[in-house]
């Protein structure tokens, strides 16, 4: 297995599209049943195929406590709906008459679907099969590789036309199979259950605390007040008004990676405040609003950061001036670490093209070139 492809997957979670969820749910959906150790799973000419029908089955079971939710759970930007969404509400409400949720996994499972329903979860099939093949496995890959279905590939399977039984093994049997490369089925093999399952770290500490609490607490509460943090808003009012003060003082603020002299802009988040919750000082610059939108979640280029040294410096100068205390506890921590203050710019600059080289090179985050 190759270091190469743990990068790969790092980079397909952190930079490829993220318009809906169906990304989350193929690789979920893929981790799960090589968890599962499913006897389906075959191995010829260097790639690992699996049965669609498997995959079109998770998918079941994960979207329908989400479409079911009296909570609306968006997942998809925009107003645009799951392109299955219509069909399976039409199960899911056929299934509220019949003892919902489990009701459904039961039958997909053991019993098989009602006949008056075949027609209805054959649409459904159909729709989930054609989505998960055009869509995710068609774009996954695009940030590592300029191809289509780089990373999956699919073989599409002979239309069964009678079934006695319309459950999981009819799905199995009508919908084809679909490949990766050995080098990701490995490492989905020794590490998925970490990045999805039950044997994540954060999941781990909540089941240890409900059982401690005799289980009178549930595991998703416990997710829900461990993964609280104290920052959960952009705060860049002290910063704003810093700024103000120069552009008073001075007549000019630049952006910070433009050079231009603007007197409309925003404060941006040096290294994204979705990627590191961060509202220190000297991570909160003044940037061209059109600039700053351009930039969004990405991660500074190594290159670019160099040729902004001036501009990044002057402005940490002046941040330094306006708000020593605050300034200097902050860019220690988080830049200087034990080296003296007495050298703080060099020092302070270097780290923080090694934090953002790791973030693009290590942690997949996409890469911001102007």
């Amino acid at each position: 297995m190759r270091n190469e492809v743990f990068s790969n997957i790092s980079k397909i979670i952190q930079r490829d599209s993220k318009v809906t969820t169906y990304k989350f749910a193929l690789l979920r959906g893929v981790i799960d049943i090589i968890q599962d150790n499913s006897p389906y799973i075959s191995f010829p000419d260097g790639r690992v195929n699996f049965p669609l029908g498997l995959l079109i089955e998770k998918w079941m079971l994960y979207y329908y406590p989400i479409l079911e939710s009296s909570e609306y759970i968006p997942q998809s930007h925009g107003e645009t709906n799951l392109a299955f969404e219509a069909p399976f509400k039409l199960i899911i409400a056929q299934y509220n008459k019949r003892g919902g949720f489990s009701a459904f996994y039961n039958d997909l499972k053991n019993k098989g679907i009602p006949n008056d329903l075949h027609l209805e979860f054959k649409s459904l099939a159909k729709k989930i099969a054609f989505t998960i093949t055009r869509m995710p496995m068609r774009y996954i890959g695009r940030s590592i590789s300029n191809d289509f279905y780089s990373i999956f590939q699919y073989e599409p399977g002979p239309i069964v036309k009678v079934s006695l039984s319309i459950d999981a093994e009819f799905l199995i049997n009508t919908y084809g199979t679909f490949s990766i490369p050995i080098d990701y089925y490995e490492a989905f093999q020794f590490l998925g259950s970490f990045i999805s399952g039950q044997d994540s770290i954060l999941f781990k500490w909540a089941e240890f605390s409900v059982n401690a609490s005799g289980k009178k607490l549930s595991i998703e509460k416990v997710i829900g007040e461990v993964l609280k943090g104290p920052i959960t808003e952009r705060d860049v009012a002290e910063s704003k008004q810093i700024f103000k003060s120069i552009l008073r003082n001075e007549g000019n603020v630049f952006c910070v990676w433009t050079g231009k002299p603007i007197t409309s802009y925003d404060v941006d988040h040096l290294i994204p405040f979705s990627v590191w919750k961060n509202n220190d000082l000297w991570n909160l610059l003044p940037s061209e609003a059109k600039t700053n939108n351009n930039k969004r979640d990405k991660i500074p280029s190594i290159e670019l950061i160099e040729s902004r040294k001036e501009s990044i410096l002057y402005y940490w100068e002046l941040l330094n001036q306006h708000q020593p205390q605050r300034f200097q506890k902050e860019i220690q921590i988080s830049l200087l670490g034990n080296n003296p203050f007495s050298t703080w710019q060099e020092t302070a600059f270097e780290h923080l093209q090694i934090s953002c080289n790791y973030l693009i090179n290590n942690r997949g985050y996409a890469e911001w070139k102007i």
